[in-house]
């Protein structure tokens, strides 16, 4: 029985013919390797896109997390809030400026940043003698995070926002597209994501024009007037000309492609809802579903069966931060994290990309509902 791609990238090179060819060909040509004219475009549609005011696209989407920390001048003695439920460089851009990241409890619907226990978290920074600095909520999957519960408890305590949407970039809360949150918005390129090129790619989202411009000085060594004149400690986080030119093909048909998720998140939902405990989106808002994840008591099980049947599966993620040995030590929320050590052992991601065709997601399906009989859910 043939295999199935996790996620089809060639479907999507199919689908868009030579007009990937013909943009490299055109950096090629021009040679304008490193921040040449296709990144300037780039920066533009994107932030036009999503309704921000600035773009500014980076190496990859840990750059876009840690060039915002390094513009507030986050750093040692200070406390970051961030999830304990998503990839490790949420927390690790903290830790790399010196800074002590905190973990906080997600909820087990959204698998997003728990407001109460951000709350917490907060206080618990504050009995260690910690300065509670930022909180970087975690768009995870797709989703936005409750950002109307979580913008507030920021304001109270003087936080800065930091939105990571590497996962969610084209979702929307209450009619405010991913990159419009917060202080600033961090979102990846990397090829798996929903919008990503071929290599590694980032870009930091924000309305203010200070911090832009420093975050520019700090993408390029901290230089000042000329590559000579480094007035800050930055790094080399310039986003190379040819990602750019892939990813303006691949935005033009970002919005079909974002329907077309939603139209197979659908499918699996009624196809599986009697089985399983599947994703359910927050009222106002719209996933880009850069990941379709359920959940089963019998996780393994059924993941072992979906790979005889030569079905790619994927679990993100199997240990939450606070666990993990280079993180452990960090403090958490009191009373512990018990739903993100709950969704650890029960998400299954499922193969999901816009141009999975229903006849190959009704095998996927059957095969989840055949392993559910069984082994049990």
């Amino acid at each position: 029985m043939s295999g199935l791609p996790f996620i089809d990238l060639q479907a999507q090179r199919r689908r868009l013919g030579k007009r990937i060819d013909q943009a490299m060909a055109r950096v090629l040509e021009h040679g304008q390797f490193i921040m040449g004219p296709e990144v300037r475009e780039f920066e533009a549609r994107l932030a036009e896109f999503c309704g921000a005011k600035h773009a500014l696209s980076c190496a990859s989407g840990t750059d876009a997390l840690v060039l915002p920390l390094l513009a507030w001048g986050v750093g040692p003695g200070d406390a970051v809030l961030v999830p304990s439920f998503t990839f490790v460089a949420t927390a690790e851009v903290v830790a790399l400026v010196g800074a002590t990241p905190v973990f906080v409890d997600v909820l087990a619907d959204t698998f997003n940043m728990d407001a109460e226990s951000l709350e917490s978290a907060i206080g618990e920074a504050q009995r260690r003698g910690l300065k509670p600095r930022a909180v970087i909520p975690v768009d995870l999957f797709g989703q936005p995070a409750d950002y109307d519960r979580i913008l507030p408890i920021a304001r109270k305590h003087g936080l800065q926002v930091l939105s990571d949407t590497a996962q969610g970039f084209g979702a929307r809360l209450n009619d405010t597209k991913t990159g419009c949150f917060g202080d600033a918005t961090g979102t990846s390129f990397f090829p798996a994501k929903p919008l990503g090129c071929y290599g590694d790619g980032g870009a930091v989202f924000t309305d203010d024009d200070g911090m832009l411009d420093v975050l520019q000085s700090l993408r390029v060594h901290g230089g000042g007037k000329d590559k000579y004149d480094n007035v800050r400690i930055g790094l080399n986080g310039r986003l190379d000309t040819l990602q750019a030119a892939i990813l303006l093909e691949k935005l033009s048909i970002f919005e079909d492609e974002l329907v077309a998720r939603q139209r197979i998140a659908d499918r699996y939902n009624a196809a599986l809802e009697d089985i399983a405990t599947v994703p359910r989106v927050m009222p106002g808002a719209t996933s880009s579903w850069a990941q379709y994840t359920i959940r089963l008591a019998n996780r393994d099980g059924v993941a072992a069966h979906l790979k005889s049947q030569g079905i790619p599966t994927a679990i993100y993620y199997p240990i939450p931060l606070h666990k993990q040995t280079g993180y452990a030590h960090y403090p958490a929320a009191p009373g512990g994290l018990p739903v993100s050590e709950q969704l650890a052992a029960e998400v299954l991601s499922l193969p999901m990309h816009p141009y999975l065709e229903p006849d190959v997601q009704d095998r996927i399906v059957a095969a989840v509902r055949e392993a559910h009989a069984q082994v049990g859910g």
